[in-house]
């Protein structure tokens, strides 16, 4: 039952996870894009200090080493990603499903950021040309034009792969520091708000305004599903899964996304899957397994697919 239960909050989490992309697509039709996100984690904030408050002893960080984990996750995990990811959907080049196949090679950049921060990961030689396949795969998603590097959406997937490395980055960064107090609800919730601190300033910069929002219907729907079921309800279920599958197998979200990324896309914009995503996808997902070789070896062992 545990198994089951289990493996439906994962494909729940892949279907939320996956359609935000769709979702963020269709908002930035009315929402100028940082100030798209600052606002989902305007909301996202508050709710998920609201759990926070609810779940542990003091949903405030203490100290100047819980701020530091705070300050990495409000600007490389929630504000540079998602500045960098919105910009980049703007683009009509970068469809849902291209902006999840990118978004999808963070792991395997998380483990080039490892290797640089937390000397006790080692890369084999086989762990090399995974994350050379990966990177190959990124290339043949972005399809650059060599007359017309500018052109074609190549700036804004570029974007996008800027998304994935600051998302890499801070997730490494965290995970580096010393400091095991700090409730992870805690973290998130105020790695949130400040993180949509520093989107409204940028957007301010930017020269973006409220006023320039069109409260359509849509665009309320678009906000409020990101809000509450991606960013509230997907980090519930992401928190529950982490704690019992662990992160290798919850990494293997980033890998089921793009599949319900480019299905909502395809149903609700009626976005076209291109060849170049389906092998974008299909060349990072073999540099992500030669990358975690051991580790899946060791997970299809302890369900004993291998003896």
């Amino acid at each position: 039952m545990s198994r089951a239960r289990n493996l439906s909050l994962f494909l729940v989490l892949a279907a939320v996870w996956g359609s935000a992309f769709m979702a963020i697509k269709a908002g930035l039709a009315y929402f100028p894009p940082v100030l798209f996100a600052a606002l989902r984690y305007d909301v996202a904030g508050v709710v998920m200090l609201a759990y926070a408050a609810y779940v542990v002893d003091d949903p405030i960080p203490r100290g100047r080493d819980e701020w530091a984990v705070v300050a990495v996750g409000a600007t490389l995990v929630i504000a540079a990603y998602h500045a960098f990811l919105f910009i980049g959907e703007s683009d009509p080049a970068v469809t849902s499903a291209v902006a999840a196949v990118i978004v999808s090679l963070s792991p395997v950049l998380t483990t080039v950021f490892a290797r640089a921060f937390l000397p006790s990961e080692r890369l084999t030689v086989v762990g090399v040309i995974g994350l050379v396949v990966g990177l190959v795969g990124a290339v043949v998603l972005a399809a650059p034009d060599p007359s017309n590097l500018a052109g074609g959406g190549t700036v804004p997937k570029l974007l996008v792969l800027l998304a994935a490395a600051s998302f890499a980055l801070g997730s490494v960064l965290m995970r580096a520091s010393d400091d095991d107090d700090l409730p992870i609800e805690t973290m998130e919730a105020w790695s949130m708000l400040l993180g949509a601190a520093l989107m409204h300033l940028l957007s301010l910069g930017l020269g973006e305004s409220i006023a320039d929002v069109a409260w359509t219907a849509e665009a309320v729907l678009a906000l409020g599903y990101l809000s509450i079921a991606a960013s509230g309800l997907g980090f519930l279920i992401y928190f529950d899964l982490l704690d019992r599958l662990g992160p290798i197998e919850i990494n293997l979200v980033s890998y089921v996304a793009p599949v319900f990324a480019a299905v909502s896309g395809w149903l609700f914009l009626r976005e076209a899957i291109t060849v170049n995503t389906v092998a974008g996808f299909l060349i990072i997902c073999a540099g992500f397994a030669l990358v975690k070789r051991t580790a899946f070896r060791d997970a299809l062992r302890e369900y004993g697919v291998l003896g």
